[in-house]
C-alpha cells in the first residue's frame, strides 16, 4: 500500500487514540503530580462583654480563589507516589529495619493499602485468568461434541453469566451466599454450623470472588474457543485418529496448538479486566476483607473530600501494571509472528 494511502487509512484510528487514548494517560499522570491545595485559615477573634477570644475559621473565599488559581492544585512532585497511600517507601523501609522475620516483614506490608490492594489484584489475575482459561475450553470441547439440535440450548445457557452486568451477578451471588440465602443455608446444614458464614473469614470471602470472577468470564473464554474449533482442519484430526491418536492426544497435539492465537487474545483480555477487577467488591461489600486497585480509586473519587491527585497516582500505577502484565504476552506474540514471516 502506498505510503499516502496507508496514512488517510490509518488517520481515523490514529485520532481516536489519541483523543481517547494518550490524551486522558497524559491528563491522569500531570494530575498525579498535584495535590488539593489545603484550605487556608484565618484566626478571627470575637470580643464579647466578658472579653476577646480567639477562633480559627476556615477562609472560604481565600480557598475558592487559590483553587480557581490553580485548577490543578499544589505542586507535588512524585511526593504522591511515594507516601503511605501509594508506594509508601518510607513505612517499608522502617517495618525491614523492625522486622526479624519475613512473615513479620510480611505482616506489615499487608497492613498498607496499597499493597495489601496490590496482592489481592494480583492473587485474582494470576488465579482468574488461567482458570477461565482452562474451563473455557473444556466448555468449548464439551458443547462442540454435543449432537447439533443439542447445541444452540447449551450455548444460550452457557452465555447467561456474561450477559448479566457484573454488578447485578454479583449482588445476586452475595444473596445466595448470605446466611438466609440458598448457598449460605445449604453449607450451614451441611457442615452442622449455624455460624458459618462466606462473609465472615477473609479467605472465604477472596475464595468466594475467584469464584464469581472464573463464572462470569469463562463464557467469554468458551464462545471464543468454540468458533475457534470450527476452524480445525477436519483432515488433520481424521489423519490423528488413523494414526491412533486419542482424544487428549488430538487435544493436545492437533486443537490446542490450532487454538493458540486465541488463547493469547484471552490471556491479553483476561489480563486487562481482572487486573481491574472492581464491580464484585462491590457487589459483595467485601472491601473489608479485599480490596483493589480500582477500588482504591473509586475510594479516593468519592465523598467530600475527593483525592484527584492520589486517584491519579494509583490509576498510573495500574496502567503500569497492566503493561508489565502484558508485555511477556506481547512478546511472545510479537516473536511467534517474526519466526512465521522467516
Amino acid at each position: 500500500m502506498p505510503h499516502r494511502t496507508f496514512f488517510w487509512f490509518i488517520l481515523p484510528s490514529l485520532t481516536a487514540m489519541l483523543l481517547f487514548i494518550a490524551l486522558p494517560i497524559v491528563s491522569v499522570v500531570i494530575q498525579s503530580l498535584h495535590v488539593e491545595h489545603e484550605q487556608v485559615l484565618e484566626v478571627v477573634e470575637t470580643c464579647g462583654p466578658f472579653g476577646c477570644t480567639e477562633e480559627t475559621r476556615v477562609d472560604t473565599e481565600a480557598t475558592r480563589a487559590l483553587r480557581e488559581a490553580e485548577p490543578l492544585g499544589r505542586f507535588n512532585g512524585l511526593g504522591t507516589y511515594f507516601n503511605r497511600a501509594h508506594l509508601a517507601t518510607g513505612e517499608l523501609a522502617t517495618a525491614w529495619a523492625e522486622s526479624d522475620s519475613w512473615g513479620a516483614f510480611g505482616s506489615r506490608v499487608m497492613n498498607l493499602p496499597f499493597y495489601k490492594a496490590l496482592a489481592f489484584t494480583l492473587a485474582y489475575t494470576f488465579l482468574v485468568t488461567p482458570l477461565v482459561l482452562v474451563l473455557g475450553l473444556a466448555i468449548a470441547l464439551g458443547v462442540n461434541g454435543l449432537p447439533q439440535r443439542l447445541r444452540g440450548v447449551t450455548i444460550f445457557f452457557s452465555l447467561l453469566p456474561m450477559i448479566v452486568t457484573p454488578l447485578i451477578g454479583s449482588l445476586v451471588l452475595f444473596w445466595m451466599i448470605d446466611a438466609d440465602g440458598i448457598i449460605g443455608a445449604t453449607l450451614q446444614l451441611l457442615f452442622d454450623d449455624p455460624d458459618l458464614s462466606l462473609k465472615a473469614s477473609p479467605t472465604l470471602t477472596w475464595l468466594t470472588l475467584f469464584v464469581y470472577g472464573v463464572w462470569h468470564s469463562a463464557p467469554f473464554a468458551f464462545i471464543v474457543f468454540y468458533a475457534g474449533l470450527q476452524t480445525v482442519p477436519e483432515e488433520t484430526l481424521e489423519a490423528a485418529m488413523i494414526d491412533g491418536a486419542s482424544r487428549w492426544e488430538r487435544v493436545r497435539y492437533v486443537v490446542i496448538p490450532h487454538l493458540m492465537p486465541l488463547v493469547v487474545f484471552i490471556t491479553l483480555i483476561q489480563l486487562m479486566d481482572n487486573f481491574r477487577v472492581f464491580e464484585p467488591i462491590v457487589g459483595f461489600q467485601a472491601q473489608a476483607s479485599a480490596t483493589s486497585l480500582s477500588y482504591i480509586i473509586y475510594s479516593d473519587l468519592r465523598g467530600d473530600t475527593q483525592q484527584f491527585g492520589s486517584a491519579a497516582a494509583t490509576s498510573v500505577l495500574t496502567i503500569l501494571g497492566v503493561a508489565i502484565l502484558l508485555t511477556p504476552v506481547l512478546i511472545r506474540t510479537w516473536r511467534d509472528f517474526n519466526r512465521k514471516r522467516v
